[in-house]
């Protein structure tokens, strides 16, 4: 196949394309480096199957060409990012995406979009299933994310049932590995960074709120199985074994042997955060023949060699 994947120099983008060219594929990445960067992607460089065009998806998009599928990771992703970045959140979930299905028309090219599990909001159902229509403030902060992706999933569909699009939608859980950003404000790359210096890992409130951790490697190798299905409407993808942060952290600092401990710091909630997040797989499972294989102290190990190279470590 000849594919595109829009944010392909991101965190998810990178290893899209790493895992397309290992199966033969050529990949044109394109981005706008917002928030990707080009050292993610660097080690392709003169790969005579890869292609890399800095550009705005948000704006038309033109590729050369035959294309058989279209990716569309483009996205701030991290609350740190669409907080800061809120306008350009929700034009490249509208936008953008629009722009995407109309390139994946043009060409008759599969369609598949990199959705969240932010659409369920703070859920009042759990774990989450693909039915459950979710709990999601449109007007708060976390709105500009949540309403990009619920928008984008909703553009996908009608492409799909009136233009005739094969379309897929994957909606992503909590994905960590290497090539995270250390600053993206998210807790991986946070108590890895603060492990590795010795310090204490902060952990906010009772550190009671439960998160779900999926290997990039896994959730790369479900996108991959979904884009070549059958199936046209959303698959939950991410890690079933859900964990508090606090629970989390006490792995973190086991797996580093730092001697820092944790410390408890008032709550710092933003208003719509969840609370809550567990993926409910079994449609992954029946369809993709699709679960988890990397254990979290294992990808853990491998996003600590990762990471230590870019943190300066005390003496």
């Amino acid at each position: 196949m000849r594919v595109l994947i829009t944010g392909g120099a991101g965190f998810l983008g990178s290893h899209l394309c790493d895992k397309f060219l290992t199966e033969g594929h050529t990949v044109i990445a394109m981005d706008n480096l917002i928030t990707g960067t080009t050292q993610n992607i660097e080690h392709l460089a003169g790969h005579d199957r890869f292609l890399f065009i800095k550009h705005d998806v948000t704006n038309y998009i033109y590729v050369e060409g035959e294309l058989d599928a279209v990716l569309h990771f483009a996205s701030p992703a991290s609350p740190i990012d669409y907080l800061t970045l809120p306008i350009q959140t929700l034009k490249v979930g509208a936008l953008g995406t629009h722009k995407a299905l109309g390139l994946a028309k043009a060409k008759g090219a599969r369609f598949l979009l990199a959705s969240t599990s932010e659409v369920y909001g703070d859920p009042l159902v759990h774990p989450q299933s693909e039915d459950y229509r979710g709990n999601v403030d449109a007007i708060g902060p976390r709105g500009v994310y949540d309403e990009a992706k619920r928008f984008a999933e909703a553009i996908t569909m009608a492409y799909n049932h009136f233009h005739g699009v094969e379309t897929r939608i994957a909606r992503i859980f909590n994905t960590y590995g290497p090539r995270m950003r250390l600053n993206d404000g998210r807790v991986v790359p946070n108590f890895i960074a603060q492990a590795l210096r010795g310090e204490p890992l902060t952990v906010y409130g009772a550190g009671d709120q439960t998160r779900s951790f999926c290997y990039v490697s896994d959730l790369v190798e479900g996108i991959y199985r979904l884009l070549l299905s059958d199936e046209d409407y959303p698959v939950n993808l991410g890690n079933p074994e859900e964990m508090t942060i606090l629970e989390f952290a006490q792995v973190v600092n086991e797996v580093t042997g730092n001697p820092g401990g944790i410390v408890f710091q008032p709550e710092k909630r933003i208003e719509g955060d969840p609370q809550i997040r567990q993926p409910d797989i079994t449609k992954a499972r029946r369809v993709l023949g699709w679960e988890p294989k990397v254990g979290l102290r294992e990808g853990l190990e491998r996003t600590i060699e990762y990471f230590k190279d870019r943190i300066k470590v005390p003496g």
